[in-house]
This record gives C-alpha cells, sequence and structure tokens, in this order.
C-alpha cells in the first residue's frame, strides 16, 4: 500500500467518527442545560417574547428537522450565526476574526517547548547522571508539576511588580517594546497586505512584531509549560534507551564517530516516542487555552468558546466544538503519517 492511500483510508475511517462526533454534539446542545432564551431574557423567561423568540430560532421545529438542519448546516460549514454574544454576526466571520489570536498563541506555545524541552531531553540523556541532567530532570517535574491556571496567576502577580523596578531588578513593562499593560490581546497588524483582493501592497512592521511577541509571550509560556516538561521527560528517556540499543552497538563496532552515531542513529529513532507527544500538543492548546485566554484576557478562540457556553450561544459553542473536532482528527491522521515516515517499520497496513 502506498503512503497516499494509506493516507486517504486515514481519511476516510475519520468519517464515521467525525458524524459520531456532530450527532453527540447536537444531543448535548439541544438537549443539555443551556437555554439561549434563558441567557437573553433570564431565568424566568416566559411569555410571548421568549415564544418569539424560540420561534425565529427554530427551536420549535421537530427534533428530527432540528438534527437535519444542524448536520447539513455542519457538513456544508454553513455554521449559521451567534444567537446571544453578537446576535447577528455569522459564526464563520466571528472565527475568522478570533481564530488568528489563537493560532498566534498556540504557535508559541508549541515553538517554545519544541526549542527548549526537546534540546534539554536530549542534551540530560546524552549526559545521564550529570549534574546537568539533574538539573534539567529536575526542572522537567517542577514544570510538570505546575497547573496553568495557577502558573498563570503567578506569572501575572511577578510580572506585575516588575512594574517601576520591582524587587527583581527589571520593568517586564519596558525591557523591548514598551507596553501598557501584560494582558490583553496581541496586535497582529504587523503584516499583511494593503489590498486584498487582489493581494498587494505588502508591509511589515518589525516593532508591531516584537509587540505582538512579548504580550503573547507569558501566555505561551504557561499553555506550553506542560509539553516542555513532558518533551524533556519522554526525550531524555528515548535518548537513553536509543544509546543502549544493539544496532548503536553494532555502530561503535563498525568504527562510526560518536556524532554521526549521534545525529544518524539517536536522534532520528528517539524522536519517534516524541510524535504523539507534540501532536497531542494541539489537544492540550484546544482545552488549555481556554484558561489561559481567559486569565491573560486575549480575545481568542478559547475565550470566546468558554464565553458561548455560559451564554447559552448553542450555534457557536456547537461550530467552535466542530471545528475543535476536525483538527483532533486531522492531527491524528497527521501523526499517523509522521509514523511511517520517521519509522519505515511501522508498515501501511497496521
Amino acid at each position: 500500500m502506498s503512503r497516499w492511500r494509506y493516507f486517504f483510508q486515514r481519511v476516510l475511517l475519520s468519517i464515521p467518527v467525525l458524524f459520531l462526533v456532530m450527532t453527540l454534539l447536537f444531543v448535548i446542545l439541544r438537549m443539555g442545560p443551556l437555554d439561549p432564551v434563558a441567557a437573553m431574557l433570564g431565568p424566568e423567561a416566559s411569555g410571548a417574547q421568549a415564544a418569539q423568540i424560540r420561534e425565529n430560532m427554530g427551536l420549535n421545529e421537530p427534533l428530527w428537522q432540528q438534527y437535519v438542519d444542524f448536520m447539513v448546516g455542519l457538513i456544508t460549514f454553513d455554521l449559521g450565526q451567534s444567537w446571544v454574544l453578537r446576535r447577528g454576526y455569522s459564526v464563520t466571520s466571528m472565527v475568522a476574526t478570533y481564530g488568528p489570536r489563537t493560532v498566534w498563541l498556540g504557535f508559541w506555545a508549541i515553538l517554545l517547548p519544541l526549542f527548549i524541552g526537546i534540546p534539554l531531553g536530549f542534551y540530560a540523556g546524552l549526559n545521564s547522571n550529570s549534574w546537568g541532567d539533574y538539573i534539567a530532570s529536575f526542572s522537567g517535574i517542577v514544570w510538570l508539576a505546575m497547573p496553568n491556571f495557577w502558573l498563570a496567576i503567578m506569572f501575572l502577580a511577578i510580572l506585575r511588580q516588575t512594574q517601576g523596578g520591582g524587587f527583581l531588578g527589571f520593568d517586564w513593562y519596558t525591557i523591548g517594546p514598551n507596553i501598557d499593560s501584560i494582558i490583553g490581546t496581541p496586535p497582529l497588524d504587523f503584516v499583511g497586505f494593503t489590498q486584498l483582493f487582489p493581494p498587494g501592497g505588502f508591509y511589515f512592521n518589525g516593532g508591531e512584531l516584537a509587540v505582538a511577541i512579548k504580550v503573547i509571550l507569558p501566555a505561551a509560556i504557561v499553555l506550553g509549560s506542560a509539553s516542555m516538561a513532558t518533551e524533556l521527560r519522554i526525550g531524555r528517556t528515548a535518548v537513553l534507551e536509543t544509546i543502549n540499543s544493539n544496532y548503536v552497538e553494532t555502530a561503535k563496532a563498525k568504527g562510526l564517530s560518536n556524532r554521526v552515531i549521534i545525529w544518524k542513529h539517536v536522534f532520528r529513532n528517539a524522536l519517534i516516542p516524541l510524535v504523539p507527544i507534540i501532536t497531542n500538543e494541539a489537544f492540550l492548546l484546544i482545552g488549555g487555552s481556554v484558561i489561559v485566554e481567559v486569565v491573560f484576557g486575549i480575545n481568542g478562540i478559547g475565550r470566546l468558546y468558554f464565553m458561548s457556553l455560559t451564554q447559552g450561544d448553542l450555534p457557536l459553542a456547537g461550530s467552535l466544538v466542530y471545528i475543535f473536532t476536525i483538527i483532533t482528527i486531522s492531527m491524528n491522521i497527521l501523526q499517523d503519517l509522521l509514523y511511517t515516515i520517521l519509522d519505515p517499520r511501522v508498515g501501511y497496513d497496521q
């Protein structure tokens, strides 16, 4: 079986999974405790106004009709309009507005662990039982033990103490580009086109980019902290298992240099157990971004999802879960594909 056939087979197998998730989502939203009319008019909503709103929202339609409309809307990506948060606005336009902020947060939350956690883990594995190994391993345990919500509050408390030159001897507000607040939505207008259709007038502002990075950095460190610690520990263990394997001993017996052994044999095989850890970061971002965006005041998809649930905005909440599900399934397919690239021993029929 070719790699592409294997890929399309995985895509086809994901369709019934997506269908099942959509059905469960409809049941939870329509038959759960969320009531958009109560969110709009209050918990004691009744009378002609409440009845009219239910009629306009289609909540008086037969349940099977609501199910068919719901499924057709998701399949055709006609995600409808917000009922409560921004009444009348299309969900698609809201996702397009809020989405880039979460993508910016997720980009740095994945990038930081990749360039800190994995190198530290490999260093600890190659220098096991040294002081560097002890410090790196202890740091990984400490990072992993700190929950996101607690770490976010500690970060905010410490960084705020630095304003005006606090006890730490530096001022986070003035290091690099000046910022007025350590919470809020990062500006993402540092790059773009002055004309969208057709694209033209490309511009880039390095100062705005620096501000966007500085604003998102504390939230990204908090969101990526658990991944960084996990990658460190898994990377260390994978390197230790690889350097003690028979094929590495054989490579040493053939007289290959340590540099060739490490780069050609150890690193590539040590990356295999890290693939699910890295791809699973997408799941962590989906769940963790809700808490982190709320604490840091970032108007992203996570905060939008939290508000849609608390306000009973059913089309918005359902559409966001649908998008989260597609991302999760896509990451699983990508993970399977990466396995076959990194380790040819993983057959396409498995």
